[in-house]
């Protein structure tokens, strides 16, 4: 069985445009894995920004695919000519600049993205979502959704709509470290009733 290591984003993301909040992790198992490199494809920096809010698990897989990558549409052929000889791309009517590009990918706090997922460019995750394993995410997911398969599909909410709403409002992932020492008996706790109440408590006591 293979070791899993939980590599925290913070600590280790080298590019200009990749963000991460406290403890959010990708599940590391092999020594020569490298984030950058083998999950955040065709990235470049001046593109758009890859950001992940706090308390975030990535699974083991999971590829997170720029804006770089993308072909264009508008014109006649969607052949990259531009990537493959000089004269060709001195030759071509567009520039980088003219592909089209989503904006910036946000993955939000306390989301799963489970084994082999894959989130396209541009697509932004709620706080609190899950996704498959294997799922291909090309749209935004709500806070708090359940989704997956190819295209990901909604399967269902995780909770009702209050209680989504407290979470969001509440915002525990930005506690400081004392406040989840004290949160996380409630943060575990599978009496929601019980665990918002506690919840509330810490964050009023600041």
């Amino acid at each position: 069985m293979k070791e899993t290591e939980m590599i925290y984003l913070k600590d280790m993301v080298k590019s200009s445009n990749i963000f991460a909040g406290k403890y959010t992790y990708y599940a590391k198992e092999k020594a020569e894995e490298d984030f950058e490199e083998d999950c955040v494809l065709y990235n470049r920096e001046d593109r758009a920004k890859l950001i992940f809010g706090s308390f975030t698990s990535i699974a083991n897989g999971v590829r997170f695919i720029m804006p770089a990558a993308n072909h264009s549409m508008n014109s006649i052929s969607t052949y990259p000519f531009m990537a493959v000889k000089k004269d060709w791309y001195d030759r071509s009517s567009m520039r980088a600049e003219d592909m089209p590009v989503k904006g910036d990918t946000v993955i939000g706090s306390d989301v799963w993205i489970g084994r082999g997922a894959t989130i396209m460019p541009g697509v932004k995750i709620g706080n609190g979502a899950v996704i498959g394993s294997r799922a291909v995410v090309a749209k935004d997911v709500p806070d708090y959704a359940i989704v997956a398969g190819n295209p990901a599909r909604l399967i269902r909410y995780r909770f009702d709509p209050e209680t989504i709403d407290f979470l969001n409002e509440l915002e525990w992932w930005n506690f400081s470290d004392e406040q989840i020492e004290e949160a996380i008996p409630y943060l575990t706790n599978l009496d929601l009733e019980e665990s918002k109440a506690g919840l509330l408590n810490i964050k009023n006591k600041r």
